[in-house]
């Protein structure tokens, strides 16, 4: 019998695929997601997306979803103490497992590996050791629609901000940077993927720089116009 699992949901490609392969594999029964958001943008914590396409994301996979606040800035004392309260959440709804989409960093699986022991959870990494350039192509071709939502200008030109994660951006990118971005050169929001159960319409507006980071809005189609970068 498959264990049952919430999705660390970042809003992106890799989490989306991630949730997609345990599904496929069978390896757990998706019972929720799991999502931080930054209280001061109302957006989700790190990626910049606005709730309300996170709304329309959680909408699309038909999943439940507990949103984790988070302060601006955070201290990890803080982010730490706010996961084991949301954990207590995800243990409540029957789960004892949450699936990552990280690929090879060794160091942040083995952090999340000894967070998740302290509040009695597991760890699943379906994507675990895939070469990304594959892993990259197999999204695009299996029907995943991504659009970058926030880089590094200190590994990636700031000209990337917003791009369709496509064929050609593949194609673009300088061999320093990892085709999946593992290594934080950028950040995606997933529009479309055989997870949901239908696609999002959106639009791409302003970027800006904040706290060293380019962001590009990525809007849901109804909501054009509204919000502050």
């Amino acid at each position: 019998m498959a264990v049952k699992a919430f999705v660390s949901w970042s809003s992106g490609k890799d989490s989306a695929c991630a949730l997609a392969e345990a599904q496929r594999s069978g390896m757990a029964e998706i019972v929720g997601l799991l999502t931080t958001v930054n209280e001061a943008f109302d957006r989700v914590a790190m990626h910049g997306v606005r709730n309300s396409l996170l709304d329309r994301q959680i909408a699309a996979l038909g999943l439940p979803c507990v949103k984790v606040p988070l302060p601006h800035p955070c201290p990890m004392a803080a982010y730490e103490a706010r996961m084991a309260e949301a954990s207590a959440i995800v243990k409540a709804r029957g789960a004892d497992h949450l699936i990552f989409g990280d690929l090879f960093l060794e160091d942040v699986r083995a952090y999340r590996e000894a967070q998740l022991g302290r509040v009695g959870l597991r760890g699943l990494f379906p994507l675990w050791g895939r070469a990304t350039r594959v892993l990259a192509e197999a999204m695009i071709k299996g029907g995943f629609t991504a659009y970058v939502a926030c880089l590094d200008p200190k590994q990636l030109d700031r000209g990337f901000a917003g791009r369709r994660f496509d064929p050609s951006f593949l194609a673009a990118l300088p061999m320093t940077v990892d085709p999946c971005g593992e290594r934080g050169e950028f950040h995606t929001v997933v529009t479309d993927g055989p997870v949901f159960q239908t696609p999002i319409e959106v639009i791409v507006g302003e970027t800006v720089d904040r706290d060293g980071f380019v962001f590009t809005d990525i809007i849901p189609h109804e909501n054009r116009g509204s919000g502050v970068l």
